[in-house]
C-alpha cells in the first residue's frame, strides 16, 4: 500500500492512542456475550476442588483469596486431586509442580515445611523439592497478602507503562515490593512477561487477568477489590 492510499482501517498512533490496543472488536461468532463476559471481569467462573477429570487436575494453579497457611495437606477434595495428579505422572519427580501449586492454592505459599510435606508425600528428598521450588518465582516463599498483584515490566509493558503502574500499586497500598499491606489485602510483586504482550501494561491479581492498566486505574482496581474481600 503507497504513503498516498488511505487505510480507513488504520489509524495514527496520535489517533489510535500512545500505543494503546483495545482489545475488544465485538463478537465475531454465533455467541451473544458482552466484553466483560468475553474478558470475564462479571464471571471468572469456579473450578472444582477435587480438579475435576483427571487429565484437567494438574492445570489448576490457582491463587485464591482465602487461604490457611495452617491448612493441612492434603484433606477432602484436595486430596481427590492430589491423587488424580499423582494418576497422570508414572514418576513422582513430574508430579512434583502440580502438587506445589496445589499446596499453594490452599495454604498461600510455600513455606520450607510444606516442601518437606510435599516431598513425603511424593517420595522425594527435601533437598530436591527445596531446589525446584526456589527455582521458579511462580512459588511464594513467604505468605502474601488476601491479594497478589502482579505487575508486568518486561519490555512491552515497560515501553507503556509498566514501571509507573507498579509505582502507582506500591503507593496506593502503602507497600514495599513483597510487603503485606497493614490491612492483610494486599501484596504487591513486579514480575516478567504475563503473556499479554498485545495489551500493556498486564497485571496479574490472583488468578483474574486486568489488561491495559495505567496509573489511573490503579484506585479504582483497589476499590473493587477491598468491596470484593469486605
Amino acid at each position: 500500500m503507497s504513503d498516498e492510499t488511505p487505510n480507513p482501517t488504520r489509524g495514527s498512533i496520535r489517533e489510535r492512542g500512545p500505543f494503546r490496543n483495545p482489545g475488544w472488536a465485538g463478537n465475531t461468532g454465533e455467541f451473544d456475550l458482552t466484553e466483560d463476559q468475553v474478558r470475564g471481569d462479571d464471571f471468572v467462573g469456579e473450578r472444582p476442588l477435587d480438579g475435576g477429570h483427571p487429565s484437567g487436575s494438574p492445570t489448576f494453579p490457582y491463587m485464591l483469596a482465602d487461604k490457611d497457611p495452617e491448612a493441612p495437606l492434603f484433606e477432602g477434595p484436595y486430596a481427590q486431586r492430589f491423587e488424580k495428579i499423582r494418576s497422570r505422572y508414572p514418576d513422582a519427580q513430574a508430579a512434583l509442580l502440580p502438587a506445589l501449586n496445589l499446596a499453594q492454592e490452599l495454604r498461600g505459599h510455600v513455606s520450607p515445611e510444606t516442601m518437606r510435606e510435599v516431598g513425603e508425600m511424593l517420595g522425594l528428598s527435601d533437598a530436591y523439592v527445596r531446589g525446584v521450588a526456589t527455582f521458579y518465582t511462580m512459588y511464594n516463599k513467604r505468605p502474601v497478602g488476601r491479594y497478589l498483584i502482579q505487575v508486568c515490566t518486561n519490555i512491552s509493558c515497560n515501553l507503556c507503562g509498566g514501571d509507573e503502574v507498579l509505582e502507582a500499586f506500591l503507593a496506593a497500598t502503602e507497600t514495599e515490593l513483597g510487603q503485606i499491606s497493614e490491612d492483610g489485602f494486599f501484596t504487591v510483586m513486579e514480575v516478567e512477561c504475563l503473556a499479554a504482550c498485545g495489551f500493556p501494561t498486564a497485571v496479574q491479581i490472583n488468578s483474574r487477568y486486568y489488561e491495559n492498566v495505567t496509573p489511573a486505574d490503579v484506585p479504582d482496581i483497589l476499590a473493587r477489590l477491598r468491596e470484593e474481600g469486605a
